[in-house]
């Protein structure tokens, strides 16, 4: 019998990414513009993405820098946020969420998150506040809003800063009013793979203009006008080139936002197998920056659903594999947080960005039903 002649054998149908980030003409004829016009650090592009974020978070200033880090960085320093303090943090976050308190000399103490949104829990971060805290660093993960009425309450009891770790949750929400608006501080990335990117970069939002101007010095070598230095600061200015991109995909914000909304809805109506799908706690407005699901079973069942994903051509990931209490810089700090734990072993996040087809959606669906009943994983 005669093969099949290549031209008969069905393509193979192209993996779907995990994260795929929107770089149009519109994105390349503003860095273009910008290079054109010679004005490419801290000029006019940079003011102007500075401007148009505040409509994000309630009007409130905004200083750009050149990443999340370092808005984590600059926003703990603008605090006054040092040597002898110590941060509140959950340890189920990307390691920057904790680098960026070690970086301002301060010393991060890991709390544990809430099973379900993965976010700090309120209970635990009471339990870890001790002499020496300073401020709570809430993370907003995977664009799920962390519980901020009763986090801001624990901080004014205690006399303690609240810093917005917002890097994965532009245009998220908490019973209507935006994540960014409600701490002394909070900071959003540009990364690439964020639900809008720069290119890279970061932004610090502030709720007064004093400490905007103490955050744009410190990016800025301690400098407001040319060598006239009055505070020890750093080289962390945005560039026009990463604003005025920026500025472009602030525009495309809303539209991508309900797009992943809407993807989100289509999983989770599709779902059927022994995944857990995520959780939105009452009032607040998630914006998927990740879709992730838990594998019951722990890491050797998920990494088994992962690879038959993988092999299905659907893109997906683990965030975050380790805790950040668990990784070398901080293991000596002997934290126990056994919900963290579990979290790690079990996460998986499936594609969920705005560029997913209903075609890509169904693939996506059948593909991790099928894996998950392979897997034998039963809620």
């Amino acid at each position: 019998m005669q093969g099949l002649r290549k031209d008969m054998i069905p393509a193979a149908k192209p993996t779907i990414p995990a994260a795929k980030p929107v770089l149009g003409d519109d994105e390349v004829a503003a860095a273009v513009r910008v290079l054109r016009d010679g004005r490419v650090v801290q000029g006019p592009e940079v003011a102007a993405f500075e401007e148009e974020f505040g409509s994000l978070v309630e009007g409130r200033p905004c200083v750009a820098v050149n990443s999340g880090t370092s808005a984590l960085h600059l926003a703990l320093l603008a605090l006054g946020i040092g040597q002898g303090d110590e941060v509140v943090v959950p340890s189920f976050s990307f390691a920057a969420t904790a680098n960026a308190v070690r970086l301002a000399g301060a010393e991060p103490v890991f709390a544990e998150i809430d099973p379900e949104t993965f976010c700090l829990d309120p209970d635990a971060a009471a339990d870890a506040v001790g002499p020496r805290t300073a401020a709570l660093l809430p993370v907003h993960l995977y664009g799920h809003p962390a519980p901020m009425g009763r986090l801001t309450q624990l901080a004014q009891r205690h006399g303690l800063a609240v810093v917005e770790d917002a890097c994965q949750a532009h245009a998220a929400a908490l019973h209507g009013r935006p994540v960014g608006a409600f701490g002394d501080a909070a900071c959003f990335s540009f990364y690439p793979t964020k639900n809008m990117h720069a290119l890279e970069g970061g932004m610090v939002v502030v709720p007064d203009a004093e400490r905007a101007r103490t955050l744009r010095l410190l990016r800025n070598q301690g400098m407001e006008q040319r060598y006239e230095n009055e505070i020890v600061g750093a080289n962390m200015r945005m560039t026009d080139v990463a604003a005025a991109i920026g500025r472009v995909q602030l525009e495309r914000l809303p539209e991508w936002t309900e797009q992943r909304r809407t993807n989100a809805k289509a999983l989770d109506a599709g779902l059927a197998g022994g995944l857990v799908t995520p959780q939105v706690a009452d009032g607040a407005r998630h914006v998927f920056h990740q879709y992730t699901v838990r594998v019951p079973g722990g890491s050797a069942v998920r990494d088994a659903v992962q690879r038959e994903l993988q092999a299905a051509g659907v893109g997906c990931a683990v965030y975050y594999p380790t805790p950040i209490h668990r990784l070398k810089p901080y293991a000596h700090l002997g934290a126990d947080l056994p919900v963290t734990d579990q979290a790690a072993a079990e996460v998986l996040s499936l594609p969920v960005h705005p560029a997913l087809t209903p075609e890509d959606l169904e693939r996506i669906v059948a593909a991790a039903d099928s894996a998950a009943c392979r897997a034998g994983v039963t809620r």
